[in-house]
């Protein structure tokens, strides 16, 4: 707390707490909770202040400081957070009250009549209290049951203060005396009288319970009446609240156990996604998007139906006519999706510039300069510069995201980014789906201003065959040796612009090229089924390997994760293997870029180990490191 609110060794006293005005600072905030009441007092503690009223100012700051805490009624030991929280300071917790504070509201506390105040003050007497005083925290318990378990209430922190009484109760046992049961029977009873006016509360209070384990021999008349309130909600057409009502209900019969009723409620919230859906697409603005992801809902509740009671309702049937609906949903959402685009970029200059790196060149010393046009992805950087963007323009990554394919089929989900100091696991999905999609973009760069325009050039200078292709794949360390005519074949037909049989020819290689280096390095690169049936990794559990960063390079494992194998990229690989890429998506820049990829793998590892002075100085700045000569090799 602040010394330059009020003097800190200013003594106050009940009589100043009598004279304060707290009664009247707080008259039209109880209601809302701790957040108004702290709001209130604030407000009042300034203007006392200002008008010399030190004493009085000084007992409002110290209960505005008591109000501002965060309740956590799940964490026993630190149940009171700072509500706000920066890079340099932070709000009031508990450890920053001294030890005159906490005398002073223990001389208060039982002078206050309002629950919400005498409950926290109480609470904080009980948590900081040496030794701690059993007094206090019944104090508190009392004081937070007595709160209304009502809706408005509710919101408005009555949650956390009920959970917390609860807490409390169990943490005193018997000392507690019957309060645990007195209010199980007040919850229990609040619940029977909810209505469906009353909207989420008859929900709330269901999973009050259940959350503390409480409501045991009510378990019965509790899922009968979500369900009760969740039909009348599903005839008033409030699919939501339904929804909500039917799946708590599921949980409850679960608990009895009434495998047969909570199969029902399983199927009645599916159904539920189902209406949704089905409104979102006769709606006056229909969505085909937001319908495919409802039917994709619908589909996953129908799959957790235990297998005993699918026939009963006909799960499997059902599934099957919702994909169907899924499909349908997701190809027309194709066509609600609207081009977005930006000023264009002259590359001219770029254009130029490549034409003229290969020019006038004999035939290696072009190919040199046309395999070395880029110099590939920058990891750090791309990652470096995703982080800032979404920070400083965070409103879009507040969202989820969802990848669809060509066929309108979901095929990658991108949560929101917290944006907090600390990175979580699904900040760095929605991090790496930024970087391959800016991947993406310089991808296209790329191929329109170097690749493309540098390789008109050699095709007009320079009479290259197969065979002069196969021999470099052969002369190349990189390359297995018995895979030398693949590759060669390969790289002549992306050099021929056939980048259809270019790509067909090329992945299957790179993925078994990549094998057999992790292989080399030691890693494992097969799996064992439950039959004992030895498998060989696909490309994308390869990938995944940590000796695949050691062997080629963090920027070179992102580049071909990014072109073969993640669905927020082209995933080539995967699309290939599954019939999904057309001849349009075999012409891409993705595609062509994968061609050329592996022409600069194989031509800088060749010309590396050929020339390794010039090497060093010519190709990447020695980026490519030289490798030595690849054989076949089985299981190490």
């Amino acid at each position: 707390m602040s010394n330059e609110r009020y003097p800190q060794d200013l003594a106050v006293s009940l009589q100043d707490f009598e004279a304060s005005g707290w009664k009247d600072a707080i008259a039209p905030a109880t209601r809302e909770g701790y957040s108004a009441m702290w709001l209130a007092l604030s407000s009042a503690a300034r203007t006392a202040i200002e008008q010399g009223r030190v004493a009085h100012g000084k007992v409002l700051w110290l209960l505005a400081d008591a109000c501002s805490m965060m309740l956590v009624p799940s964490s026993t030991n630190e149940p009171f957070k700072p509500f706000a929280v920066f890079h340099d300071r932070r709000s009031v917790i508990p450890d920053d009250l001294l030890d005159t504070d906490i005398a002073f509201f223990a001389e208060i506390v039982d002078a206050v009549d309002d629950n919400w105040l005498k409950a926290r003050l109480s609470d904080l007497l009980w948590l900081k209290g040496e030794p701690r005083n059993t007094a206090f925290a019944l104090k508190a318990i009392d004081a937070y049951r007595r709160l209304p378990l009502d809706a408005d209430t509710w919101v408005h922190g009555g949650c956390e203060c009920w959970s917390r009484a609860i807490s409390l109760a169990r943490m005193l046992k018997t000392a507690a005396g019957d309060r645990l049961q007195q209010m199980e029977a007040s919850i229990v009873t609040a619940f029977n009288a909810a209505k469906r006016d009353d909207g989420f509360l008859g929900l709330w209070l269901a999973d009050l319970l259940k959350s503390n384990g409480l409501g045991r021999d009510h378990r019965v008349g509790v899922a009968r009446k979500l369900e009760a309130l969740a039909r009348e909600f599903d005839g008033a057409g409030d699919l939501h609240r339904a929804r909500e009502y039917f799946s708590s209900a599921a949980e409850w019969y679960r608990t009895i156990p009434d495998a047969a009723k909570a199969a029902e409620m399983t199927v009645a919230v599916a159904e539920g996604w189902v209406k949704e859906a089905v409104a979102q697409t006769a709606s006056e603005s229909p969505s085909h998007m937001v319908a495919a992801s409802l039917f994709e809902n619908a589909i996953q509740t129908y799959r957790t139906v235990p297998r005993a009671e699918r026939s009963t309702h006909q799960v499997d049937a059902r599934i099957a006519e919702l994909r169907d609906h899924l499909n349908d949903s997701g190809e027309r959402a194709l066509g609600e999706m609207v081009l977005i685009q930006t000023p264009g970029v002259d590359i001219t200059q770029l254009i130029e510039s490549a034409r003229k790196s290969v020019t006038g060149k004999s035939a290696q010393f072009a190919l040199l300069a046309f395999a070395n046009l880029h110099r590939g992805a920058n990891t750090e950087e791309l990652r470096k510069n995703a982080i800032e963007r979404m920070r400083r323009y965070p409103l879009q990554s507040l969202f989820a995201a969802m990848g669809m394919s060509r066929d309108g089929r979901v095929i990658a989900k991108c949560p929101p980014m917290s944006l907090g100091a600390a990175l979580t696991a699904d900040d760095e999905i929605a991090i790496r789906a930024e970087m391959i999609r800016d991947y993406g973009i310089l991808v296209s760069i790329v191929v329109q201003g170097d690749i493309l325009p540098a390789l008109e050039v050699l095709l007009l200078e320079h009479r290259l065959r197969e065979i002069d292709f196969i021999a470099l794949a052969r002369s190349s360390p990189i390359v297995p040796k018995d895979r030398a005519g693949l590759f060669g074949k390969a790289l002549f037909a992306g050099y021929e612009r056939d980048f259809v049989t270019a790509l067909h020819l090329l992945i299957p290689q790179i993925e078994h090229l990549v094998r057999v280096h992790l292989k080399q390095a030691g890693a494992r690169t097969t799996n064992i089924d439950k039959n004992g049936i030895q498998n060989e990794n696909g490309m994308s559990t390869l990938l995944e390997l940590p000796e695949a960063v050691q062997v080629f390079g963090k920027d070179l494992t992102f580049e071909l994760k990014s072109l073969f194998c993640d669905a927020f990229g082209p995933n080539l690989r995967n699309e290939l293997a599954h019939g999904l890429l057309d001849e349009d998506g075999c012409n891409s820049p993705f595609a062509i870029y994968a061609w050329w990829l592996a022409l600069q793998l194989i031509f800088n590892t060749w010309w590396n180990s050929a020339n390794p002075a010039a090497g060093q100085q010519k190709v990447n700045d020695g980026q490519i490191p030289p490798a030595e000569p690849v054989e076949e090799q089985g299981e190490p």
